[in-house]
């Protein structure tokens, strides 16, 4: 009986900490409204660093193009907008 008993009470603390952890969940959420002001502020939404996020991408995939396609050895260049310039391999 008492082995019976030990595991309601543990059953029973473990529900009111359950209970206690969801309340505290639901009380803390954001709003619908929060989420979306927060998904606006978020720096991916911006059109301008979109732009820019996108150009560094195109550059990074014009050298290493460029990279497969010479045996010069790119990363000691200076100047990465230009061919030449540096050390090759």
């Amino acid at each position: 009986m008492a082995a019976f008993r030990k595991a309601l009470v543990v059953g029973a603390m473990l529900g009111v900490g359950a209970g206690v952890g969801s309340a505290l969940f639901v009380l803390v959420t954001p709003g619908e409204e929060r989420i979306q002001a927060m998904l606006k502020e978020m720096p991916g939404q911006d059109p301008r660093g979109r732009e820019e996020t996108a150009r560094n991408k195109q550059l990074v995939l014009a050298t290493l193009q460029e990279a497969a396609a010479t045996q010069e050895n790119v990363v000691w260049r200076k100047n990465w907008m230009g061919a030449g310039g540096g050390r090759s391999a």
